[in-house]
């Protein structure tokens, strides 16, 4: 579920606050960032020198749970490709809520810009486009023209549309994906944060992409079918 906070008061862009946890012996980055609605990243980059999959039993580990807001205004959704995060200001209410998202790789740059959300789709098909669909049969592993929903299908449960374009928040079949630079621009979402986010945001909300993530050109978002 999302990180819920209330706006500061103070001018501060500051919301909750960092915790700490001590490793077991069944304990990896990331189950821990799924257990804190963190992304993959965000734990590596709060543990540096710290074995991801086997940290040593007794290990005190940060839980970076203290976010900073994206400069500019605080409303609709703001998806901040430098901490690989999006947040969401519902209308009439000083409350954000926050998730971590994956995003584009290197040579498929998710997006800056301005845009809406214009579509909404449970249980939704993917249609991989020619170039991703050339990628994978490169690397011995071709795809359909269509996948249909199902725990095959990299878009998970629900779809957002962004703009005209499709580039997409969706969900995902691997969760190690998610907080990371690993999409082909699209945002990706654990699954049961898409399912709350879908319920909570409407069509027509407002998206900004900001940040730094090796990302595309600025202005209204526009390209081709992601995942």
């Amino acid at each position: 579920m999302a990180a819920r906070y209330e706006l500061p008061t103070d001018g501060s862009s500051k919301v909750g606050v960092r915790q700490f946890v001590i490793a077991r012996y069944e304990d990896t980055f990331a189950d821990l960032a799924e257990r804190y609605n963190l992304g993959y990243q965000e734990m590596l980059d709060a543990n540096p020198g710290v074995d991801a999959w086997l940290p040593k039993v007794g290990t005190t580990l940060q839980i970076p749970t203290e976010f900073k807001l994206p400069d500019g205004a605080r409303e609709g959704v703001v998806i901040d490709l430098t901490g690989l995060r999006l947040y969401y200001f519902p209308a009439g209410t000083r409350t954000v809520y926050t998730y971590p998202v994956g995003i584009g790789r290197e040579g498929w740059s998710s997006p800056l810009g301005t845009t809406r959300i214009t579509e909404k789709v449970a249980n939704p098909s993917w249609f991989p486009t020619p170039s991703i669909r050339a990628e994978h049969a490169a690397e011995g592993d071709p795809l359909p023209s269509r996948v249909p929903p199902g725990p095959d299908n990299p878009l998970g449960p629900y779809k957002i549309r962004l703009g005209q374009s499709t580039y997409l928040i969706h969900g995902s079949n691997k969760k190690f994906g998610i907080g990371t630079r690993t999409s082909h621009g699209c945002f990706r979402m654990y699954n049961h944060d898409i399912e709350e986010f879908f319920s909570k945001v409407p069509a027509g909300t407002k998206v900004r992409i900001v940040g730094d993530g090796n990302a595309g050109k600025a202005g209204e978002v526009a390209g081709l079918d992601r995942s």
